[in-house]
């Protein structure tokens, strides 16, 4: 009976393993043979930054691969990338279902993992709310300031010890993204908050999430290894929380441009239009779910490119001392930066740009599929093909920055005249319909934060003789490997 088994077993493992298709005149190539069950789904495990850049290199463009039993196409370069979520937006503007998204509790609700008529209406009333919010007295940029001033109060109580600010930075974006969602900052030491926190980390494993969102049976075996119970628990957990703060704030106002906070204005727009008798997706599953993936989206991404910028500050001395004296030169140290000083400050805003193409945080972007069979540079792309475009590949691309497209140079921001430039090819936070919503609100972040820090601070290497290492930890969020810097008051 168990040579029987055995037989069995092994037929059925070549009968998956034949069953995976190999690249043929209509499919894009297969770099490496997917293995039975899981495809290719290790390969992300892997630095797939240099791996992709092999592949591109080998087989061009456009290349498959598959993730657990999904055929998945990988699209390289700018003007393949622009083709597909600009040209050909219509069709590649929808998203697959993700165990994470079902783990929800509420799928396909929402902007990001939403798609057709319900994502439209939603990403065209959140931007709305949102530029509303950066209008008239600007709640975005008082929001942000405040919580800036808070961080830049922290940084100078450490009094020059060894300090990881990661944590630091993470909690305070996070603090930010809370006031505008409810009105309201916490103190950092607050239960409350810090609930949210724990929630939070308990469902940002990038690598587990990616595993379990392509074979989703995992969640089924007993234990949990692959962490998916845990992940499904904080999500859960988070969205009651957030429910808790909507169920708070539903009062009677009428005037969007009254509000201080994205549930009050997400709400009364949506009696607007329940009241005109309008056909609508806004609902109050939907607002919750988008609270989520503002709350996701938002911190650790803009975090993350803070402590990448603070890093390479560390390992280029030479350049935070040029941002510190331009600080100086144009806003000075009697007072902190605010957003009508962006414009003086050009050689900043290169420093950002560079950090954010060099560090690459989000080189591959949220997957797309294809709402009907298509034929790209040749290839034909069935109904339903799962779509991921490789950001770095741009980001990193030495037709567009040079033979020193790996190296850090802010100049390459900055023309002849010393105006600063922005190449088309700067697309850190993807391009076309489905770019981040929370474009602007990072952008401000970014700014704000790091003016100041850099105006009162100056940031050294915990350790004289061993700068810190510029090598990233594999993952859907690129953060740079853990290290401490020695933080000096500069007056």
């Amino acid at each position: 009976m168990d040579l029987v088994m055995l037989c069995i077993a092994a037929v059925l493992l070549l009968l998956i393993y034949t069953w995976f298709p190999r690249s043929g005149k209509c499919i894009p190539p297969f770099p490496a043979r997917p293995l039975p069950i899981v495809g290719n789904l290790f390969i992300l495990k892997q630095d797939t930054q240099t791996l992709f850049r092999t592949w591109r290199q080998k087989y061009g463009d456009i290349f498959s691969l598959y993730l657990g039993g999904t055929h998945v196409v990988v699209l390289n370069g700018y003007d393949l990338i622009k083709e597909a979520l600009i040209t050909k937006a219509d069709i590649f503007s929808d998203r697959p279902k993700y165990f994470y998204d079902v783990a929800t509790g509420i799928p396909e609700k929402g902007i990001v993992a939403a798609s057709g008529k319900s994502w439209k209406e939603h990403r065209s009333v959140v931007l709305s709310i949102l530029r509303s919010f950066g209008m008239g007295k600007n709640v975005l940029a008082e929001k942000i300031m405040d919580e800036r001033n808070s961080v830049i109060e922290y940084l100078a109580s450490l009094k020059e010890k060894p300090t990881n600010i990661q944590l630091m930075v993470y909690v305070s974006v996070s603090n930010i993204i809370c006031s505008i969602l409810i009105g309201q900052r916490f103190e950092y030491d607050d239960k409350e908050f810090d609930t949210i926190m724990q929630a939070m980390r308990g469902i940002s494993s990038g690598e587990i999430v990616t595993i379990v969102n392509f074979l989703p049976w995992l969640q089924y075996f007993p234990g949990d290894f692959f962490n998916a119970k845990k992940i499904a628990l904080n999500s859960r957990k988070l969205m009651s929380i957030l429910t808790m703060f909507k169920d708070k704030k539903k009062r009677d106002v009428e005037d969007i441009m009254e509000m201080d906070n994205f549930i009050d204005a997400y709400m009364i727009e949506k009696n607007k239009r329940d009241k005109a008798g309008l056909s609508t997706f806004l609902d109050e599953d939907s607002l919750k779910k988008i609270m989520l993936e503002l709350f996701e989206a938002g911190s650790e991404t803009t975090s993350t490119t803070i402590y990448w910028c603070v890093l390479y500050m560390i390992v280029h001395p030479d350049v935070q001392e040029k941002v510190y004296q331009e600080i100086k030169d144009k806003v000075g140290t009697d007072r902190a930066p605010t957003m009508q000083d962006k414009n003086q400050l050009t050689y900043l805003s290169a420093v950002i740009n560079e950090t954010q193409r060099l560090a690459s945080i989000a080189p591959l972007s949220v997957t797309h599929i294809c709402s009907k069979e298509f034929t790209l540079r040749g290839y034909t792309l069935p109904k339903g093909t799962s779509i991921i475009t490789n950001l770095d590949s741009v980001l990193h691309d030495k037709t567009t920055w040079g033979d020193d497209a790996t190296s850090f140079r802010p100049e390459r921001f900055i023309d002849d005249n010393g105006k600063l430039k922005i190449p088309e090819q700067f697309i850190p936070f993807s391009i076309g319909p489905r770019v981040c919503l929370g474009e602007a609100i990072a952008r401000m972040e970014l700014f704000l934060f790091l003016s100041s820090m850099f105006q009162r601070f100056q940031f050294l290497p915990s350790d004289d003789k061993n700068l810190p290492s510029t090598d990233a930890d594999n993952g859907f969020v690129r953060s740079p490997k853990s290290y401490e810097t020695i933080i000096i008051e500069r007056h």
